[in-house]
């Protein structure tokens, strides 16, 4: 499986590092855990996501079962690990940017 990140996302890390924290998404608080570029790839790996949500690449958690990913045009998705498929994924913004404005304070960040 080859894994294609929006340049914004990759852009996002090489400034900032890796997020963990709090995210407003329209009025409403999610937790966000972002991943690094080799955990992207075993995590989809692992997971699936090929034969589970075909188009979609997940780049982070929430630690509570749910995994936000790209869809093939890089907007960004939250889907449920359990009863993952594309009709699950609920749009959260249009692309990695309008995800990362939500961001609250980070809880820790790093590389």
């Amino acid at each position: 499986m080859t894994i294609q990140l929006p340049a914004l996302y990759r852009v996002f890390i090489a400034t900032n590092g890796l997020f963990e924290g709090f995210a407003d998404f329209s009025g409403d608080e999610h937790y966000v855990i972002l991943w690094g570029e080799d955990e992207i790839a075993t995590a989809n790996s692992e997971m699936d996501m090929d034969v589970y949500a075909p188009g979609f690449v997940a780049f982070a958690g929430n630690g509570g079962g749910e995994i936000y990913a790209f869809d093939p045009g890089g907007a960004v998705f939250v889907l449920p690990m359990i009863g993952m498929e594309p009709e699950a994924a609920t749009k959260v913004a249009d692309d990695f940017l309008e995800f990362a404005r939500s961001f609250q304070g980070a809880v820790s960040s790093g590389r």
